[in-house]
């Protein structure tokens, strides 16, 4: 497919145990059925031809030659289909049983990979880790490669598998595969359900496809498995790099599957950052030739808001990001012996998070709210509402505030440069929050004190501050929080950490239009000054951020998945204009990002200068904006 992505599907067959030829119809059935759908990759659960509760008819010579027959029907039906198949099956060799994955493409048995570690399937099955490098097995007549590990490439990607409950070993076959270039796990599975074992398996599927850093498929024996004794869910789940992507319902009662895409371009970029995925033992290759897919269509659902977490998780993350920031910020009082944090606030969502995590981190460090110098600080921009929800928020804090006008000051230097204050031009709105710094560092020079910084990190990606003015602290605690995830860190304070009065001020602020108030308000008393009609909407911007800095991606993909994404939302040719801001603005303003002040690392995409994002401050764009430019309207 386009930018990467791999067409995948995990899918259990309704099958009954034992009924070889039934079970070869109903998963050649799927394979069709999936085929029209352009599926690439498929998997099918462990031993799913047979059933995994089969006993001892798998000791049966009769039985073992069926299974063989119906695996041929199954490679058969798949002339001319272009889709990579693996399904479970016992397989008869040298007198032995092994429990296998079969892998099958146009036709051609391409591998036989048995399993190799076992809990309690010795009594029917021998461990592949017996085999020796270089064994064929007889299927139909034709020679199979039977290798007990095995990477399998397609010249688009590559894949490994590892069978059932090898998956949760210590050294798993999917650590091993994976370090040595396999970009997706296969896990065919056959594991009874039990009660909290989902949540078990989910949980794990995630680990290995974070710590393998690749795409992870799982599919788990159905229904039609269930014995005497065990019962299993049908549980069909596709992970990537850390995340389940897509799941499908358990305790289905017929066939079912799962399709997603794989990013493999992703999965490439998150190893490059990393120097574990360079091994090259001596390991089983083997080529299948197929043709990549070119259409755009995606089963994959792309998040339009990355930086905030699952709904399932939400909570508990709001909490651990707040607390990294005060617990930050809170060394950086106790170290520096600082007296007092001194910190503006003009009534907006970054100010009021900044002022908010100021007044933990002084609880922390054992400091009295009166040690938060809160500055208000009204220019020629200052609305009413913005003006009444600071002071009303720091009277509630119970911090020491104080109110400065910066007008008269800025009005002096106007005069001293002989610049003329009717003209609102980028003096006149800078000037304003420089005077606004000079205040603050001064206040904390009388205080013994530290400046607090309130920028965030989506104005850092688009070096939307003032340089030299609200551009510097002595630490900037929301230099990690982009702005799409301010007023939800926000939000969630005022539900969960503020009396009524707090709280009511809060959600007043979240409502508040973002503004720098640099340019006075109109007749009305409203903000004529919107940052999102200026430099564009921060959702899209903090969409492009993190697809660019946390997976690398290009403006072409970058793009393409903006366009799923926001789909409804924003016609091509806005996407196109702020993804073209997004490129322009990151490269030229780097200079502001190279001396950034201090600040927490709050989640994996973060533009410190101290290993966050490294990037010289001189370095030419020009490929980054040309790809933004050939990107054609539809």
């Amino acid at each position: 497919m386009k930018y990467g992505f791999i067409r995948t599907a995990t899918a259990v067959p309704s099958i009954t145990a034992g009924d070889c030829r039934n079970n070869a119809k109903e998963i050649i059935s799927i394979i069709k059925e999936l085929a029209e759908k352009d599926v690439e990759l498929i998997l099918f659960p462990e031993l799913c031809l047979t059933s995994s509760n089969c006993g001892d008819l798998f000791l049966q010579e009769s039985f073992i030659r069926e299974c063989e027959e119906c695996i041929n029907d199954i490679t058969e039906s798949t002339k001319g289909i272009d889709s990579i198949v693996a399904f479970g099956a016992p397989i008869g060799h040298r007198n032995a049983v092994y429990n296998c994955a079969i892998i099958v493409h146009d036709g051609n048995i391409s591998g036989i990979v048995p399993k190799n570690i076992f809990v309690n399937e010795s009594r029917w099955f021998n461990s592949g880790s017996t085999l020796p490098y270089g064994v064929y097995a007889t299927i139909a007549g034709k020679e199979i490669p039977f290798v007990k590990e095995a990477i399998f490439g397609t010249g688009c990607y590559s894949f490994g598998i590892e069978i059932g409950n090898e998956a949760e070993q210590p050294l798993s076959p999917g650590a091993y595969l994976s370090t040595n270039g396999a970009e997706i796990i296969l896990n065919p599975s056959s594991n009874e359900e039990l009660a909290g074992s989902n949540r078990q398996t989910r949980n794990r599927l995630e680990a290995n496809s974070r710590c393998y850093r690749c795409g992870y498929l799982h599919a788990n024996s159905g229904w039609g498995e269930s014995s005497s004794r065990a019962s299993y869910a049908g549980y069909t789940a596709i992970a990537e790099c850390g995340k389940v992507t897509a799941e499908g319902e358990r305790f289905v009662t017929e066939s079912h599957y799962t399709i997603t895409e794989i990013d493999i371009e992703k999965i490439r970029n998150e190893r490059r950052r990393g120097n574990s995925f360079y091994r090259n033992d001596d390991i089983a290759s083997i080529r299948i030739e197929q043709a990549s897919k070119t259409d755009d269509i995606l089963y994959r659902r792309i998040d339009a808001a990355p930086f905030i977490p699952a709904k399932a998780d939400r909570e508990r993350q709001y909490e651990e990001i707040f607390m990294i920031q005060a617990t930050a910020l809170a060394r950086r009082i106790v170290h520096t012996h600082a007296s007092a944090c001194v910190i503006g606030i003009s009534g907006g969502l970054d100010s009021t998070l900044a002022l908010l995590v100021t007044y933990k981190a002084c609880k922390l460090a054992g400091k009295k709210s009166s040690d938060i110098i809160a500055v208000t600080m009204p220019g020629f921009g200052t609305s009413g509402r913005t003006y009444n929800n600071a002071m009303s928020m720091m009277q509630k804090l119970g911090v020491t505030i104080k109110e400065i006008s910066i007008k008269e000051a800025c009005i002096q230097h106007f005069n001293d440069i002989g610049h003329d204050i009717n003209n609102h031009d980028v003096t006149y709105e800078n000037s304003q929050a420089r005077e606004r710094t000079q205040i603050l560092m001064d206040i904390a020079n009388m205080a013994n004190g530290i400046v607090v910084g309130t920028g965030d990190l989506s104005e850092l990606a688009l070096g939307w501050a003032t340089y030299n003015g609200d551009h510097m602290s002595m630490y900037g605690v929301n230099a990690s929080v982009p702005k799409t995830l301010m007023q939800h860190l926000v939000r969630w304070v005022a539900e969960n950490n503020a009396d009524n009065g707090l709280k009511e001020t809060l959600l007043d602020i979240i409502e508040t239009p973002i503004s720098p108030e640099l340019i006075p308000a109109d007749h009305n008393d409203k903000i004529k000054q919107k940052t999102e009609d200026l430099v564009g909407p921060y959702e899209l911007h903090d969409f492009f951020l993190y697809n660019f800095v946390r997976n690398g991606f290009s403006p072409e993909k970058i793009y393409f998945l903006a366009q799923k994404a926001f789909d409804g939302s924003y016609d091509n040719a806005t996407i196109k204009k702020w993804l073209s801001t997004f490129m322009r603005r990151f490269f030229i303003q780097q200079f502001k990002r190279s001396c950034m002040p201090d600040g927490p690392v709050t989640g994996k995409c973060n533009l410190s200068p101290q290993g966050g994002w490294i990037m010289p401050a001189d370095i030419s764009g020009a490929h980054w904006t040309e790809a933004c430019n050939r990107i054609e309207i539809e």
